[in-house]
Order: structure tokens, then C-alpha cells, then sequence
């Protein structure tokens, strides 16, 4: 069986924004648990549309923030595989879109 070749990745090491992304992330699980309290209690449609609306929006920032931070850094760092792990975030950028 041949091995299967690793895929080239990167790890932000960006501490601040490392911060800014779990920040957000620790928001929006906090507006996930708010709508499920909400369907719980029967809300109206509106309201609960509104804050999943705000959940989306905090995760898919996060991500993109991520996403540009590692793309930033793999930019600036003097890689053997800076290619390979630029096409992936690339890739990984679209599956967002």
C-alpha cells in the first residue's frame, strides 16, 4: 500500500489574531445557545432568523480572518512548500464562497 502523501497545511502563529478568531467564535456559541433557548421557548420565526443570521456571520468572519491571517504569514515565510500550502488555502477560501 502506498503512503498517502501529507497535505501541505499551515498553523497561524499570529497570537493576536489567534485571539480575535477564538473571541469571535466564543461570541457566536454564545448566540448559538441563545437560539436554541429561543426555539425552546417558541419564539417568533423573525427572531430567531435574525440571531441564526448573526451566528453565520460571526463563524464565516472567523474563518475568512483565519483564512487571510494564514494566507498573510504563508506569504511571509520562507517555505519549501509555500506553493502547495498557498493552493490549499486558496482552496479553502472558495469552499467558503
Amino acid at each position: 500500500m502506498a503512503a498517502k502523501k501529507a497535505k501541505a497545511s499551515h498553523v497561524l502563529t499570529d497570537e493576536e489574531q489567534v485571539v480575535q478568531i477564538s473571541n469571535r467564535l466564543k461570541r457566536a456559541q454564545g448566540q448559538l445557545g441563545a437560539v436554541l433557548r429561543m426555539i425552546e421557548e417558541g419564539r417568533n420565526c423573525d427572531e430567531i432568523i435574525t440571531q441564526m443570521s448573526a451566528v453565520s456571520k460571526a463563524i464565516n468572519t472567523a474563518a475568512f480572518t483565519l483564512l487571510t491571517s494564514s494566507m498573510k504569514e504563508c506569504l511571509t515565510e520562507k517555505r519549501k512548500d509555500s506553493e502547495e500550502v498557498s493552493e490549499n488555502l486558496q482552496k479553502l477560501f472558495l469552499s467558503l464562497a
